[in-house]
């Protein structure tokens, strides 16, 4: 951990989306052969790993992270250095389930702590009914044990606060925003692939991850044809492209789509979800309390009939 630079930005705090968990299948011939050199009893081949939400880079905040697996595999504590772009990740092969250990170590621009998680490795079909187990068997047996977490910084250092609120916009809204763009009309531009820093970057056409950023000149003119007043540049509008987000933020994916389960449609699935859960216990909790209150008037009946006997 490197030594506190600057001060603290008191009475902030910054949180940054993140994914973690184990992706797990069983050997099969067809779908999923068993590598040559595993063990006989090895049934499974898995993945653990950390990454951004909708699969946006984490390594501007997380520089690298420590994989302490069951002391039985080969090298069983490893250290995984940040690729930009890339997960945090481990794969191996195995027969049996165990926790992992991970523990989290932050840029040195951010003086923090490492911190640890735990997590249990899931190789076979599990869930809260048969119906939850049964998909896992029809999705090919590959059996998914995510988490969607909240790395939350307290009053970081002011280098680390600028690392974290800085650079989320596009490329392109520098050019514009610096007068080009052609011939000072009114326009658009989409970003591109340019790995600049704080950028927005992704594989190919407008996918997830990219927005765009708008500049229009507006100019009014009188009868006589001439300008009232100077062109006057619009703010910056950020948007997000098929319900994505933007690098460096956090942002929360509008909508599921395939890879990524973790959505305010989600979000708003567990509330309707809690509700649901909630109106039952209070129906609950109302058959109990009449059966209590005819238990009750039943035990002062039998009080009664006890002193009229005695």
């Amino acid at each position: 951990m490197a030594p506190p630079t600057g001060k603290r930005v008191k009475g902030v705090q910054i949180l940054r989306p993140f994914v973690y968990g184990t992706t797990a299948k069983p050997f099969d011939e067809k779908t999923n052969p068993k590598p040559p050199g595993v063990p006989d009893d090895h049934t499974h081949s898995w993945t653990v790993f950390i990454k951004g939400i909708d699969d946006v880079d984490i390594t501007y905040w997380l520089r690298r992270v420590q994989f302490k697996l069951h002391e039985s595999i080969p090298n069983h504590v490893r250290m995984v250095e940040g690729i930009k772009g890339q997960p945090f990740q481990i794969h191996e092969t195995g027969w049996g389930e165990f926790e992992i250990t991970m523990k989290l170590y932050y840029v040195p621009e951010s003086s923090e702590k490492p911190q640890t998680l735990y997590h249990h490795l899931r190789l076979h079909p599990f869930g809260r009914t048969e119906e939850e187990k049964e998909a896992m068997r029809l999705n090919g047996g590959e059996v998914i044990s995510w988490v969607y977490e909240e790395q939350i910084f307290n009053e970081p250092y002011e280098p680390f606060y600028e690392i974290l609120t800085s650079g989320a916009l596009p490329p392109s809204a520098s050019t514009l925003k610096d007068g080009g763009g052609g011939g000072g009309g009114s326009g658009a531009a989409t970003p591109t692939s340019a790995n600049t820093p704080g950028a927005s970057s992704s594989k190919g056409g407008n996918k997830k991850g990219h927005e765009r950023s708008h500049s229009r000149a507006s100019v009014s003119t009188n009868k006589d044809g001439k300008n009232n007043n100077e062109p006057k540049e619009e703010p910056f509008v950020i948007q997000r492209s098929e319900g994505g987000v933007l690098e460096r933020s956090a942002m929360i994916p509008l909508v599921n789509r395939p890879g990524q389960p973790f959505s305010r449609e989600t979000e708003q699935l567990e509330i309707q979800k809690l509700k649901e859960a909630k109106l039952k216990v209070d129906e609950m909790k109302k058959q109990m309390m009449e059966d209590l209150e005819k238990k009750q008037k039943r035990l002062e009946a039998l009080r009664a009939e006890n002193a009229q006997a005695a």
